[in-house]
């Protein structure tokens, strides 16, 4: 059972999540890379983030945690179009199915890695 509340959501969206006692989980960002460091679909924003919710899943999962455990996502976008932005988080949010954390959405100029559009990091928390 996940240790996370979610407070809301209002007018879909989600404005905040508490947490019991336990242990907080920090992931970095999760970039859309496979196994060998190489940036998948270049300049496809739906599979770049479909791509980094699996890496961060695998993160969540070595820390003993899975996505209902998630409190805060933050989804990041190097596009000029405000539309890319939503394609982004439309994947972000079916990933999580039912689970809505608290989330922030923003347009950056540059990510990491050539190629990258999308990262995505979160903050979960688990039960003692």
């Amino acid at each position: 059972m996940s240790s996370v509340q979610i407070n809301g959501p209002e007018n879909g969206h989600t404005r905040s999540a508490t947490t019991a006692p336990g242990s907080l989980v920090f992931t970095a960002g999760a970039a859309p890379i496979d196994e060998n460091g190489v940036t998948v679909a270049p300049g496809n924003v739906s599979e770049q983030a479909r791509r980094c919710m699996k890496n961060l899943e695998d993160a969540l999962a070595e820390a003993g945690a899975s996505l209902t455990d998630v409190a805060k996502v933050t989804v990041f976008v190097a596009e000029h179009l405000q539309a890319d932005l939503v394609v982004a988080w439309d994947v972000v949010t079916a990933a999580f199915g039912d689970h809505k954390p608290a989330g922030s959405l923003l347009g950056v100029s540059v990510l990491a890695y050539d190629n990258q559009l999308v990262e995505i990091e979160a903050v979960a928390a688990i039960a003692p």
